[in-house]
């Protein structure tokens, strides 16, 4: 059978985000095997996170909003886009405007913002300042191969940069030099994807600027940007709460523990935003819906197995990968396995597909009260891990209440696209290992 009947758009994506979470994690056994410090590992780690916490939210509501207009938008319903499109243009220009917007905002602010208990201002700001200014953009880069239907040059992108990306970061700590070396690899590489961004808009853009669908595309989006800094933020109060509360290394410990299942991750946010632009049309609804079935149901039969061999393995495999200082990683990851739950349910793929990304912002908004009451009062019972478990509950919470909305205002069931008795077998039993290994019940290592 021909490798090519494989690649399409999904699993392009899946593969992209595997990539990435892969090379992270590489260079970060690289650390913990390097001459470094936890400490300075810390230091590395914070650089990341604030890079993140003020850009995610509006890249995901961004990117997913223009996925959903891209096929369906008043302004350029009549643009033939066989050759180049202005949707790309000014998705290229939105994006661009927000990252300028917040690289002043934290300019401005570098003096007065402080880490780790407020005692340190943020290490090597001006780098992490440049980095947030000109990595985002090049984001567009994936989903410009997206739309375009062009898998085999998205998997290029994602082997040839994530393959650069890990000689310039990883290679200087090899050879001796510290993070500011390191952290210096990843602004060259981010370079070297904004290039390959201006690329992709000689070739496929269309330069007609166009404020009514820039309006459009913000309108639209902006209930996808509060929901996912809503959302997506309870994971990153996790680490403001640490941040707060302990020390660099600490921080290092909770990090290196607060990831989730990678393959849950890239293949479920792939599958998710794969099929935003299947919605398009009310004909089409039907059938994207099945996909997802079907597809999630794939998902489900491959990635709870391997949750729950990891949960019975993962002391040893955090000891094996890093070394014993990261013990503690081990509890935390524990609990972020069972964020796969709620990640391979995919009720908001469909909501905002059909563009209703109100209720999505509101379960956000419900998901981020309760996230954070919750997180702090569990954290006095059982400190970095009471906060893990905190966003595993909320998670699944968040999910119930966007099934709930498709099934009484859309009259969507979830059995059209969740493989629902498989789901909650599954589930089921990942929450009995994990119960059973936290209380030394059944203990493989």
């Amino acid at each position: 059978m021909k490798l090519s009947k494989y690649i399409n758009n999904i699993s392009s994506l899946q593969v992209l985000h595997l990539l990435r979470f892969t090379t992270f994690l590489i260079i970060s056994i690289v650390f913990t095997k390097s001459h470094l410090s936890t400490d300075q590992i810390g230091d590395f780690e914070i650089l990341l996170f604030i890079a993140s916490v003020v850009s995610f939210f509006w890249v995901t509501g961004i990117i997913q909003s223009f996925l959903s207009l891209y096929n369906n938008n008043n302004i350029f319903k009549n643009w033939d886009k066989k050759k180049k499109s202005p949707e790309i243009f000014n998705a290229f220009i939105v994006l661009t405007g927000f990252s300028l917007l917040f690289f002043l905002l934290l300019l401005s602010l570098k003096s007065s913002i402080y880490v780790y208990n407020e005692i340190q201002e943020i290490p090597y700001v001006n780098m992490l300042l440049v980095y947030i200014l000109i990595s985002n953009p090049s984001h567009l880069v994936e989903y410009i191969y997206v739309v375009r239907h062009k898998s085999s040059k998205l998997l290029l992108y994602g082997f040839l940069t994530y393959g650069i990306q890990l000689v310039l970061v990883a290679g200087p700590i090899i050879l001796g030099y510290g993070i500011d070396v390191a952290f210096a690899g990843l602004l060259v590489i981010s370079f070297f994807r904004l290039i390959w961004l201006a690329a992709l808009l000689y070739k496929y853009a269309a330069f007609k600027f166009s404020m009514p669908f820039i309006k459009d595309h913000i309108n639209l989006g902006m209930p996808l940007i509060i929901s996912t800094l809503l959302s997506g933020s309870a994971q990153y109060i996790d680490g403001l709460i640490i941040a707060n509360r302990f020390g660099p290394g600490d921080f290092a410990i909770f990090r290196y523990g607060a990831k989730e299942l990678p393959l849950v991750v890239m293949l479920a946010n792939g599958l998710s935003n794969a099929m935003i632009p299947e919605f398009s049309t009310a004909e089409k609804v039907q059938q994207a819906m099945a996909t997802i079935r079907k597809k999630s149901q794939r998902l489900i039969n491959l990635l709870f197995p391997v949750s729950i061999i990891l949960l019975l393995f993962s002391n040893s495999l955090f000891i094996a990968m890093f070394n014993t200082t990261f013990r503690r990683s081990a509890d935390v990851f524990m609990v972020y396995l069972l964020l796969i739950i709620s990640r391979l349910i995919f009720p908001q793929t469909i909501l905002i597909g059909l563009k209703r990304t109100r209720i999505v912002m509101f379960a956000s908004f419900i998901e981020i009260v309760l996230n954070v009451s919750l997180s702090l009062f569990m954290i006095q019972f059982y400190g970095i891990v009471g906060v893990a478990v905190a966003t595993a509950i909320i998670f699944v919470l968040e999910k119930i209440i966007l099934i709930t909305y498709n099934y009484f205002k859309l009259k969507i069931h979830p059995n059209q696209y969740i493989p629902v008795a498989l789901h909650l077998g599954y589930s089921a039993l990942l929450i009995l290992v994990f119960v059973l290994v936290d209380h030394r019940i059944i203990k493989l290592w």
